[in-house]
């Protein structure tokens, strides 16, 4: 990597691009350095496309070596910056959360087209390992009748999450609670019209599948399942919905796309009906969602 310091006329797209292609594709290193300059520093893609340049303070030089730094080490850009979009937002993110995927933005604008097709004009809804509030923040905005409640068993991820309904300005009540511990008898009864998580799906044999920065940057634990128990989560998902969403709720849940017909006969088995599995942008089978 150059050592080259950073000055006004070489600060620029074309320099983080020349660092980033040693860690990464052309085609992400390209990506990566529209974002940080778009994101960080504020030029515009008009900017970034007709080559112009700004002037860069000292301090703005250290933050762009300390960022195209932090980048070559395969840190994901999005806790390198801090941020990211999900469905038209910025959440702030950190290790402590998964960063949200497209596919969990599909999953968030299945729940508020049927809401806003379905009778239910106040809804109370139930976001199941919340991370960073993306799914329950999102919906407390789009259906602003709706109560929306969020469970995490990560006090960090809590912590991020309520400072992100704080700023975007959402009222969500935010607990810490394992859905895999049995629920209290005091919740064992109708308390939810929809329930929605993106529990950990991944089973461990998939880790050598996937990328460097996914494994070792975000939270192992909101990722992985033993691969003897693929459906754990969604066993104890699924047993809660049985006895808390009202009669006619909705349980929706993004899955693995390698189960998700043993994810449907898992549900049908617990008595939830309708069930019905959805594709995602890259056709895999991502989504469920079933009635009570």
């Amino acid at each position: 990597m150059s050592d080259k310091p950073i000055t006004e006329m070489n600060a620029s797209f074309n320099y983080i691009f020349d660092r980033l292609c040693m860690s990464y594709p052309a085609s992400e290193a390209r990506a990566i350095a529209r974002l940080v300059l778009e994101t960080r520093f504020g030029l515009t893609p008009i900017d970034i496309c007709m080559g112009r340049d700004r002037t860069f303070s000292l301090e703005e030089r250290r933050d762009l070596e300390n960022i195209v730094k932090r980048l070559s080490q395969k840190e994901p850009v999005q806790y390198v910056l801090g941020q990211t979009d999900f469905c038209g937002r910025t959440f702030s993110v950190a290790p402590g959360v998964l960063v949200p995927r497209p596919e969990t933005e599909e999953l968030t604008e299945w729940i508020i087209r049927d809401e806003k097709a379905s009778g239910f004009s106040s809804p109370d809804i139930l976001d199941i390992g919340t991370g960073s509030g993306c799914i329950a923040i999102t919906l407390s905005q789009e259906l602003p009748q709706a109560q929306v409640s969020a469970i995490d068993i990560s006090t960090q991820a809590l912590a991020i999450a309520r400072k992100n309904a704080e700023r975007l300005g959402a009222a969500v009540d935010f607990r810490c609670q394992d859905i895999l511990d049995s629920p209290s008898k005091e919740q064992d009864s109708p308390l939810w019209d929809i329930i929605v998580s993106n529990p950990p799906y991944v089973c461990e044999h998939e880790r050598e599948d996937m990328e460097e920065n996914v494994l070792r940057y975000e939270p192992s634990q909101a990722l992985f399942v033993p691969d003897h128990d693929p459906l754990l989560f969604y066993r104890a998902i699924g047993e809660y919905a049985v006895k808390t969403l009202k009669e006619g709720g909705r349980l929706y849940a993004e899955i693995n796309r390698a189960y998700g017909r043993e994810t449907t006969r898992l549900f049908q088995s617990l008595g939830l009906r309708d069930v019905t599995l959805k594709k995602d942008f890259y056709d895999n089978e991502r989504m469920i969602r079933c009635r009570k």
